[in-house]
């Protein structure tokens, strides 16, 4: 009822400013400057709704887990935390083996950590992912620093040694940083490893792990893993803006 009510008003609302608007050009001066008056409180109100509209609806949509993925692509994928928002936004002083969510950990031999990570609301037009993550390193003591992306079943459902999984992300540094991207796939007692540069410099950054190189024993496969393997990352910020996967099979030779 309240609704249907709400809707007789606005309606009514219309009608009124649309009479004043085609009233003002004869109008008496008094009349008009206390319309104009009651207009501009108005506009006041409706022009805080629309920037605060605009600029909320412009954001990637919560849940968004839509992004460009190679032809015959047979499984696509985008981390929870670039995905939606995360019980436990950030975590700071963060010890090794900590995690963010459910698929995201944070490795390092640090004695001290002065190290940060959290979650981050994207807001540029050019974002697909709702969020982002950004890690901070103050002082690093440590000889290796790594976050780990634990992949889902869906990933290994099915892999053969015929398939390429790719591996999407935008980064942003405050500074150039050599970073690493080695996929782990487990299978029976042995991981196979694939280890790629991401190049220096680049924002957006995309690279395959062709696993027809591998010794991948595809009927004993488990489980599968991404390291992000940071060199020397004293005293910089990382951006991840997005981060996907997708798995195709490779064209034959």
């Amino acid at each position: 009822m309240s609704r249907i009510l709400d809707k007789l008003l606005h309606r009514r609302s219309l009608r009124h400013w649309r009479r004043a608007a085609a009233e003002a050009p004869t109008a008496t001066l008094s009349a008009l400057r206390n319309t104009r008056g009651e207009a501009r409180q108005l506009k006041t109100h409706l022009d805080q709704l629309i920037h605060v509209a605009d600029g909320r609806l412009a954001l990637p949509h919560i849940g968004a887990n839509t992004f460009p993925t190679p032809h015959g692509t047979d499984w696509s994928w985008r981390p929870e935390a670039w995905r939606g928002p995360l019980p436990v936004p950030g975590r700071s002083s963060v010890p090794s083996k900590a995690k963010l969510g459910e698929e995201v950990q944070m490795f390092h031999d640090c004695a001290y950590s002065e190290l940060t990570l959290r979650q981050l609301r994207n807001s540029r037009e050019e974002d697909l992912a709702p969020f982002g993550l950004r890690m901070d390193v103050f002082n690093f003591d440590g000889s290796f620093l790594s976050l780990v992306i634990a992949l889902p079943q869906e990933a290994v459902h099915g892999l053969t040694r015929q398939h390429l999984i790719r591996f999407d992300t935008i980064v942003e540094t405050e500074k150039p940083l050599e970073i690493f991207a080695r996929l782990n796939i487990s299978h029976g007692p042995n991981t196979e490893q694939i280890v790629r540069e991401l190049p220096l410099g680049e924002r957006r950054v995309a690279v395959e792990f062709d696993l027809a190189y591998s010794n991948l024993n595809e009927k004993r496969i488990q489980s599968a893993w991404l390291d992000l393997i940071f060199e020397a990352p004293e005293m910089n910020q990382v951006i991840l803006r997005d981060l996907t996967f997708a798995r195709h099979r490779r064209a034959n030779l």
